[in-house]
This record gives C-alpha cells, structure tokens and sequence, in this order.
C-alpha cells in the first residue's frame, strides 16, 4: 500500500472516529479549530491580564490548558510548562497528524504502538494511542512482520541485576543474501540494558567470532558469563579462542531457541530481522551489511516494553541524540532552521516563557563550555566539594555531587529501573493464556505466516493472503500470484483489520505453494535455502551445501561434526 492510498485510507477511518466523539471533545482540532482556539486563548489572557474586567472560570481554564509560542512566524499551540513537566509539548491539527504518525514510524524502524506512544509523548501531547492503532492497522510492513498469536510462555525468566554480568550472543544466517561475501550478522545483546551490537560477519570460523567479541569486550568490559545457543554456532574451537584471550570469561550453553534461556537474544534476533526487512524494501536496496548500522541505532533507540525505556538510556542514561531532531521542535519547524541565529532566536523565546527541557536541549547544541566549566578544579577558591568524589564544585552548583558522580547516579538509576521492569514483565508473561480463535469469512485478509525454511533472512515473516473459500472450518487462501495449495485452520491464520489483499485481485488460475509465494512478495526473491543430512563431515561434493558453494547451517545434519564451517 502506498503513502497517498495510506493516507485517504487514515483519513476515512479518522473522520470516522472524530464522528462518534461527544461534541465537546478537545484531543483532535481541525485547522479551522486550531486557529479558533488561538484565538480563545489569546483573549482569555487578555481578560485575565486586564483589571476590571469579568473573570471567567473558562479563562482560567484555558490558560492552565493551552500556551502560545510563535515558531518562524506561525502560531503554535503547546501545553503550558509546570514544575512537574517543564518540556514543550505541540497540539497537531488533524491535517497533519498522518504525515507525523507516518515519520515517526519510519524514524523507530516500524516499531509497534508502545514504541510509537513512547517517541511521540515526547513532542506532542494531543495525538492519542487510538489513532496511532489507527495508523497501525493499515501499515502493510507491520502486518507482514507482525507476530502470530502464542501458545506458551516462559516458566523460569532469567532475572539480573547488574550490566555485563550476562551477555547473549546468535549469529542470523544470511548466507542466500550474501553481499561482498557477508554471509551472517552477529548479534551480542546485555541481557540487563538489553543494548544490541550488531557485525557482519563473513563466516563462522572462530578468528572471525572472537575477533568481533574482542572488539565488543575492549570497549564495554567483558560479562561474567556469555551464554550461545548450545554450541550449534559458537563450536568448541570458538570457545577455546575465547579462553585464551579472556581467561574469566564463561560460555553457557543454553538450550537452542528455548525460551528460558536464550529467549531474549533470539527475540532481538527477530526485530533485527523484521527492521532490516523493511529498510531493504524501503531503500530498494540488497546491501544489509550497510544497512545494519541503522537497525542497530533503531533497536537501542526504541522502547523496550520489557525494561520500560530504550536500550540506550539503560545503557548511558540518557536519550539517543539526532541533533536538531533532539530539540524538541516539530518536523517541519526544524527545516526553517538554517543558520545559528535561527537557533539562538528561538532559544531567546524558550528562555522568556520558562521552558526548561527545550531550552536546555537547544543550550546542549548552541552553548559552548564556559570557562567556568572548563577550570571546575581550583584549589585557591573556597568552592565545596563532591561528597562522592571529592572533586571542587562550580560556585552555582547547588547540589552536593559533580555532574560526573550525577550522571553515573542517574545511569545506574535508570539500570535499576530496568530490572524491576524486567521483574514485572516475568510476572505478567507467567500469566498470560491462549488466545481464542473465532471463525473467519471469506474476504477477510489474513497472516500466514512463513516457516523459517521457506523464507529468505530479509524477507518477511508473514504472508498476506484472502480468504476465498471455506472447506469444513478449513480455509482456502489466494494471493495475487495464485492460490496457495494448502488448507489451513484457524489457530494457523491471523485476520487483519483492513483489507490488504482484494478477491478481485487474486489469480484464481493458478496453484501455488506457500514457498512460492513467500518468494514472490519478497524484494529478495525465492529464499534459496539448502540443507544437507550429510553424516561425513561434508568433506566432498556429495555435500549439497558445500556443492552449491554455501556453507552449513544450524539446521544441517543435527549438528554432527563438519568441515564446511
């Protein structure tokens, strides 16, 4: 579905929503009604600021609601600041409120709602969780990436309190998208912060892999215990290389893809493969070695719903900077910025109407270090002294620890959070039960989704299919390519709120498989997937995998002894 086809779309469904508000409702305005209600705010403030006029309770009202600030000229309505929210919060019209959910979406690597909420809240503070899943429901990428309803769920969570004391690490096999001879991504994961690091790698020998740890460990420090998938890609020749460098470092073997113990990892594994399928269908491109570095920063930026925050606040307490976009100023207003006035112009307004956040990120990017800052030590004043470090404070600093002993307490702060997120979350996935499936009707769009042998690593995971026939609660699907030969039940098929795929558009003259059309609505192409049952160590040709010039994977021949790794 394209942008314009989305956006009538969301356009019908809002009007929709707003038709079956009361009439009194103040989350959505229209342009007319924004500028209405500028116009109310203007006169309420005028009224309260004159003496001898007739106070209302609805001036007062509208001012503890509503602020004006003028951004290049244009009348912007914000959320007045407090003592307990002093950052700049916009009101949006209805008109634009697609192209910000739109942009933001792409911006996260088409996170899902918490993720949207958690980016949005942020900048503006009337665009609310029902049009967001209003704009959800009608993404074709998120559907096709979209996961399919559980069965069970975890018994024994791994629970820790303290960064690097566990680390997690799985490589995703790439090998039928090889580029440049790149054939897997490594994926290391903190299982506390749950911060990501992602490496193309162009085998699985064990120089490569520890290499690529190597580099990890001498920039954030090594974990107590790393933990692989039972050894099926980090052979035993991989863990003696690591020893060898890092005598304190311990491999746990935990059960391969089994929740309660490499859970976490494979399921960070699934996000990098859903986001690095919607970049490469986005840029039209098959370089996923470059395209890593942006799903990386994507991941860490984005909530995690399992510690309550994102990746790298856990990891360096602090939000993730994108320069100007880090402001606080909407999209559109920060396209207007050109020059270093612009900037400063707009922080001397920050600064007149006491918003603290924005002005003191704006500060962040304009404000040089003072020579104040810069001579913090001086030992021939009579300055106070951190009461953790023992450092000399500034002269203005009215708190009894150094920006350095405060940042380390709000990064550990934000750490102990994260556990106790992670502890609520292990409750809550204890109790979670089965979903009851109800029956469908023919033309309803629904989710097949796609085994992991009849796919390509960059492809979706899901496949979008009609329903054109029911055969005994047995369900008949068409795509656009064909119909899909196989019956399917109810508990194996998702429905979709929106109509994705047409029974008009459905080619009913042809039968296809479901790998065959996995290939077909993938950028990709057919997955190219290969596995041996080879019991000789793939030393020949008679190897299918060696043969077609691939190396094993951890699906071939049940993990016996290989030399085509």
């Amino acid at each position: 579905m394209d942008v314009d086809t989305m956006r009538s779309k969301f356009n019908d469904l809002f009007n929709k929503l707003i038709s079956q508000k009361r009439t009194d409702n103040n989350s959505y305005f229209s342009l007319s009604e924004y500028s209405e209600q500028i116009s109310k705010v203007k006169e309420s403030k005028k009224i309260l600021n004159t003496k001898g006029l007739k106070k209302s309770v609805k001036d007062y009202r509208m001012v503890r609601k509503y602020e004006i600030l003028i951004v290049n000229g244009k009348e912007r309505l914000i959320k007045p600041v407090s003592e307990n929210n002093n950052s700049m919060l916009y009101y949006v019209t209805n008109e634009e409120l697609f192209d910000i959910l739109h942009t933001t979406h792409s911006s996260i690597g088409h996170g899902g709602r918490n993720r949207m909420v958690a980016e949005i809240k942020n900048k503006y503070c009337n665009i609310t969780k029902e049009s967001i899943m209003l704009y959800l429901q009608l993404c074709s990428h998120c559907q096709k990436k979209s996961t399919n309803r559980k069965r069970g769920m975890v018994s024994k969570p791994i629970l820790h309190n303290a960064f690097n004391s566990r680390a997690q690490v799985d490589l995703i096999d790439m090998q039928s998208q090889n580029f440049n001879d790149f054939r897997f991504i490594f994926c290391y994961q903190d299982h506390l912060t749950k911060f990501v690091i992602l490496r193309p790698l162009k085998s699985k020998r064990a120089e490569e892999i520890a290499y690529n740890l190597l580099d990890i460990y001498t920039t954030f420090g090594a974990p107590a215990i790393l933990q692989s998938d039972n050894g099926r890609e980090f052979v035993n020749s991989t863990i003696t290389e690591l020893h060898n460098m890092w005598e304190d470092v311990k491999i746990v073997h935990g059960k391969p893809r089994h929740s309660q113990s490499q859970g976490s990892v494979e399921r960070a594994n699934r996000d990098v493969e859903d986001m690095l399928a919607t970049w490469m269908a986005e840029n039209n491109s098959t370089d996923w070695p470059s395209g890593l570095k942006f799903i990386q920063f994507q991941k860490n930026r984005a909530l995690h719903s399992g510690i309550g925050r994102s990746p790298y606040e856990a990891m360096f307490g602090c939000t993730a900077r994108t320069g100007l976009l880090s402001i606080g100023l909407p999209n559109d207003e920060i396209n207007s910025l050109k020059t270093e006035e612009d900037i400063e112009k707009l922080f001397n307004q920050m600064q007149e109407i006491g918003l603290h956040d924005s002005k003191q990120n704006i500060e962040e990017v304009i404000s040089p270090i003072s020579e104040q800052q810069e001579n913090m030590i001086d030992t021939d004043t009579n300055l106070r002294k951190c009461e953790t470090c023992f450092i000399f404070l500034e002269a203005d600093n009215e708190s009894t620890k150094c920006m350095h002993c405060q940042r380390h307490e709000k990064i550990q702060n934000e750490r102990h959070k994260s556990s106790e997120c992670l502890k609520k979350q292990a409750k809550k996935m204890m109790t979670i039960s089965n979903k009851k499936f109800s029956p469908l009707e023919v033309g309803t769009t629904v989710k097949v989704g796609i085994p992991d042998v009849d796919r390509a690593r960059g492809s979706p995971r899901n496949l979008l299919a009609v329903i054109t026939q029911v055969e005994d609660d047995l369900y008949k699907l068409g795509t656009e390519n064909g119909i899909i030969k196989h019956l399917y039940t109810r508990s194996q098929i998702d429905p979709c709120k929106e109509c994705f795929v047409d029974l008009v558009s459905v080619n009913t003259e042809k039968e296809i498989t479901l790998r065959e059309a996995a290939g077909f609505s993938s950028v990709t192409g057919p997955q190219g997937y290969r596995r041996c049952n080879c019991k000789l160590k793939c030393r020949t040709n008679k190897c299918i995998c060696r043969l077609a010039g691939i190396l094993c994977n951890s699906k071939c021949h049940n993990s016996m002894p290989c030399e085509n790794k």
